[in-house]
């Protein structure tokens, strides 16, 4: 499996990501998706200049723009919770799974392994 250190520019992620190992897959979800977030938040930032820039103008033509530029400011921030939402739930799924591989070859103090039995009905 092709595992990574998570390694983010800066030293926003630097204790909290120091040596943890994540498979490369997950790596590259993160990346991908930091990067849509990142892209979607400079669309807005010119979104909320052009809005400001209209009513700033009192332009009517101006301002009849706005309500649809700001439907799409409104979709844009949603897009960048359900990306942070789908983050957080594959970060928790990789942890859990990681966390199920390591302990698998564990043994308790019972001596019944770090297994879980799994109950039927």
């Amino acid at each position: 499996m092709n595992k990574g250190v998570i390694e983010m520019e800066g030293d926003m992620f630097s204790d909290i990501g120091h040596g943890i190992q994540v498979d490369g897959k997950v790596l590259q979800t993160f990346q991908q998706s930091f990067g849509q977030v990142q892209n979607l938040l400079d669309q807005n930032r010119l979104l909320i200049h052009e809005i400001n820039q209209n009513h700033e103008s009192k332009i009517p033509d101006n301002l009849s723009r706005n309500p649809g530029l700001i439907r799409e400011l409104n979709n844009n921030i949603r897009r960048v919770v359900d990306i942070y939402a789908d983050l957080s739930t594959s970060f928790a799924n990789s942890v859990e799974a990681s966390s199920e591989v390591e302990s698998a070859g564990t043994t308790k103090s019972d001596g019944r392994g770090g297994q879980k039995r799994i109950r039927s009905g």
